[in-house]
């Protein structure tokens, strides 16, 4: 290929058409459990965190539910990925050879948010959220109309084996919030005058964009490292669906998607699809559906 700037921008074209076609085909579930909401600063602000507005008779005036400002933040961080491509592989029209390069970027922002949301996921037993208590944690406050703490209540079970999830996905609210700033985007260093392309005699091709997850409402998720057996599983859903909030108000909330890593795939299938556990009908069947997650997968 006449390496000429009209040449390269063909070429990066091309690229793209990789990058894109890659990144719409991929599947991803970060969306499963998260709430996208965009963000046009450096941070969000999440005041309305910890409320659930409740229908009540209406007799004599309206009662203004005042939204309690927690100042729950979210800032975002910027992430990138970036290749080289030789100029002599463009000029020997060798640049076909990068093509599955591109794709795989494209495949590989697609499913950035799936990393850093279900990470998240998984240090939520140890990471604060907007009530100051850790996301899972058996001691999260409930209030009065005065603001008084009446009671605690809990989100988790404990153990020492493998994180699971029961999430409720009923609602346009989820338990994460994935904030976006600026989307995943392909960008390319191929100028003449670049200082890098005249040092090093090749080009740059890089994915760049700005993001964040962070905790949103702590009542949509129970976070379990105990066995995930039947009576585990059962325990979690009735904690769940017992869950009041402030003014002891029944939250409705319902357990509707399972989250495991891959190490309880085995044993959530049984729970979930066998048509019996231990020679007895499994009345647990079909009770949520099943989200296998990579990313929750333990590393050393």
């Amino acid at each position: 290929m006449q390496i000429n700037q009209e040449n390269l921008d063909l070429l990066f074209k091309g690229y793209q058409t990789n990058f894109h076609d890659a990144f719409k085909a991929t599947e991803v579930h970060y969306n499963d459990v998260s709430m996208t909401v965009g963000s046009r600063t450096s941070k969000n602000v999440f005041g309305w965190l910890g409320q659930f507005p409740g229908m009540r008779e209406w007799v004599g005036d309206r009662i203004i539910q005042e939204l309690n400002a927690h100042g729950f933040t979210i800032e975002n961080r910027k992430f990138e990925s970036t290749v080289a491509v030789k100029r002599d592989d463009i000029s020997d029209d060798q640049y076909g050879i990068y093509a599955p390069l591109f794709s795989e970027m494209g495949r590989t922002a697609k499913v950035h948010p799936d990393e850093l949301v279900f990470n998240l996921l998984q240090k939520g037993f140890a990471t604060k959220c907007y009530d100051g208590q850790n996301f899972f944690d058996p001691d999260h406050p409930i209030y009065n109309k005065r603001g008084e703490t009446v009671a605690t209540t809990s989100n988790m079970q404990n153990g020492d084996g493998p994180a699971w999830f029961l999430i409720d996905t009923t609602r346009k609210i989820k338990p994460i919030i994935w904030q976006e700033r600026e989307a995943y985007e392909l960008q390319s260093v191929t100028e003449a005058n670049s200082e890098h392309v005249f040092m090093k005699d090749e080009y740059l091709y890089g994915i760049r964009a700005r993001a964040n997850a962070g905790f949103g409402l702590w009542q949509l998720a129970f976070g379990s490292k105990a066995t995930l057996s039947v009576e585990n599983y059962k325990q979690a859903r009735v904690s769940m669906t017992n869950l009041k909030g402030d003014r002891e108000r029944l939250l409705g909330v319902k357990p509707a998607l399972l989250v495991v890593p891959p190490a309880l795939e085995e044993d959530a299938l049984k729970l979930l699809k066998a048509d019996q556990i231990e020679g007895s009908s499994n009345i647990w069947r079909d009770t949520a559906e099943l989200l296998v997650s990579p990313y929750l997968a333990e590393t050393e």
